[in-house]
């Protein structure tokens, strides 16, 4: 028997930015590259505490004088729609889903362009590239996929162009959401409740425990609607629970105590599992 030796990643923290979610206040990221052959033990392991994938980079936030940014996930087994969301559901049921590999297309960075240019025209994706939408989508060394949602001709069956598109991590206990984009011009159909309530089914199907969303920002109408889900776990004081009562989460008064630095990155779990 085998064993494997203990991760050992690197972290750092990134220069302070202004917040994307609430005005006046600024950013800081604590990061560690995503590389090599434990790369998968290493996205899993960070991503149950409370840690998000961009490319080859893990991050989590690590603010100065704020802790607004709570890591949500929907347990999938206790999961109920409401009325609205099944509303959400019918009116989007005219769409196919399709599971690739992380490969970027011309057609999705059109999409992705008109998504930005309608409804963060102003955020810090704004300028982005073909080829850094590129390196978005392939740039991953976990597994990875890209699921595209189009609807298809009534009357001959072809498909439609694309509608919706999701780049999801497979994780060993769920699906991570690490960045969505619709066509804009269906707005009206709520497409990103949608493809959350989609991913459910799929993490449902393939039997595994939990969607992760990203952050929740109490106070952030930009992340307001990820509340709206049931059976909803944020990760605060290093343990996921229940969200609770919504009110009780005050990005004004910081709802997590501010340790610094050394102190996070001290009570990082890393996992050495045996290997056979």
């Amino acid at each position: 028997m085998r064993h494997t030796p203990p991760l050992t990643p690197q972290f750092y923290v990134t220069a302070p930015q202004p917040c994307p979610y609430l005005n006046g206040r600024v950013e800081r990221k604590l990061f560690t590259a995503l590389q090599g052959d434990d790369a998968e033990r290493l996205n899993n392991a960070l991503s149950r505490q409370g840690f998000r994938r961009s490319q080859n980079v893990l991050y989590r936030p690590s603010c100065a004088d704020c802790a607004a940014c709570l890591s949500a996930r929907i347990r999938v087994a206790d999961f109920i729609p409401t009325r609205g969301q099944k509303r959400v559901q019918k009116r989007a049921s005219d769409l196919v889903r399709t599971a690739t590999s992380p490969w970027a297309t011309d057609e999705q960075f059109q999409l992705f362009r008109r998504y930005l240019d309608s409804r963060h025209a102003d955020g810090g994706m704004a300028d982005m590239d073909i080829f850094e939408f590129a390196a978005m989508i392939e740039e991953t060394p976990v597994k990875t996929r890209v699921i595209e949602y189009r609807s298809r001709d009534i009357e001959t069956g072809a498909p439609r162009p694309l509608t919706a598109v999701s780049l999801t991590d497979v994780l060993d206990d769920g699906l991570s959401m690490v960045y969505s984009f619709f066509d804009p011009a269906r707005e009206a159909d709520s497409l990103g409740t949608y493809l959350i309530l989609d991913h459910v089914e799929i993490a449902r199907r393939a039997r595994l425990p939990y969607v992760y969303l990203g952050y929740w920002v109490p106070g952030s109408r930009k992340m307001g609607y990820k509340a709206k889900f049931g059976a909803l776990e944020i990760y605060k004081g290093g343990v996921w629970q229940p969200i609770g009562d919504i009110a009780q989460h005050s990005a004004a008064t910081h709802p997590l105590n501010i340790d610094p630095i050394a102190e996070q990155v001290a009570r990082i779990e890393l996992p050495s599992t045996p290997e056979i």
